[in-house]
């Protein structure tokens, strides 16, 4: 059910009519510079409650503190024309409209956001050094492409068999996350070293939907026996101030997602 809700969120869909508008961020210096200038009245999300894309985008603005933008709640079955327009490739959230312009894709977004709202104290989640930044990177597309993926054939492959391989590759993708959070984080307490960055912000958006198949299965998806450093980050990451003030409700993403299977 968090696959369900995850692709819902960036389902692609053929566009109607040739869209008068492009979902694509200007991220020269100039308007880096200019966003990062702008007050919180520019900024607005498009989202989903239950969505993880739409999460990871809020526990991006949450740990950098931003505080001030507007929320808009979406309608799968009844998209705004606002969402219309601003992505009219997808048609899907998150949507982040900054001083008028969208820009579209939940990593997307984070990085822009990182950019856009840098100085001022507030905490990087890209690190500066280059390397370390494509490491990132590399990190955060293996949680979509190997993670999510495997998470997809665990729950809606059609045999039994290939559920069952799914969850298998679910149990292989978390492992070499816990590894690459001994190897790349070199013992820190995230990945992003002392403090949350990127890929704690990508993994981290799905952390509520897991605890909320948990409950459901009885099982712990991020098991402490075999996973004992991933599920220290859960516990240690779950715990912050900036992640507890928007994370939704765990037994409310339980009867949510019990309400779609009947």
């Amino acid at each position: 059910m968090l696959v369900h809700i995850y692709l819902r969120s960036h389902t692609t869909e053929a566009p109607k009519h040739k869209p008068s508008t492009t979902c694509k961020a200007d991220t020269t210096p100039a308007a880096a510079a200019m966003a990062a200038g702008a007050g919180g009245d520019d900024l607005k999300l498009l989202g989903m409650w239950a969505s993880p894309a739409v999460l990871r985008v809020r526990l991006a603005l949450s740990i950098k503190g931003v505080s001030s933008y507007e929320y808009q709640e979406e309608d799968f079955d009844n998209k705004s024309e606002l969402l219309l327009r601003s992505n009219p490739v997808h048609k899907m959230v998150p949507v982040l409209i900054h001083a008028g312009k969208p820009v579209c894709e939940s990593t997307v977004i984070i990085q822009y956001l990182d950019e856009a709202f840098a100085g001022d104290g507030r905490p990087a989640l890209l690190p500066a050094d280059p390397y370390e930044r494509a490491v990132a990177r590399f990190w955060a597309a293996f949680i979509d492409d190997t993670l999510l993926k495997a998470m997809y054939q665990a729950s809606w492959s059609k045999t039994e068999e290939e559920k069952v391989e799914g969850k298998k590759k679910v149990a292989a993708a978390l492992k070499t996350l816990d590894g690459a959070l001994r190897d790349v984080a070199g013992g820190k307490p995230f990945f992003g070293g002392d403090a949350p960055g990127y890929v704690d912000t990508v993994l981290g958006g799905l952390l509520a939907w897991a605890r909320s198949m948990d409950v459901i299965n009885g099982v712990k998806t991020i098991d402490p026996v075999t996973m004992p450093l991933l599920a220290a980050w859960a516990d240690r990451f779950g715990a912050l101030d900036a992640v507890e003030a928007v994370t939704p409700d765990v037994n409310r993403l339980v009867e949510f997602s019990l309400s779609l299977t009947t």
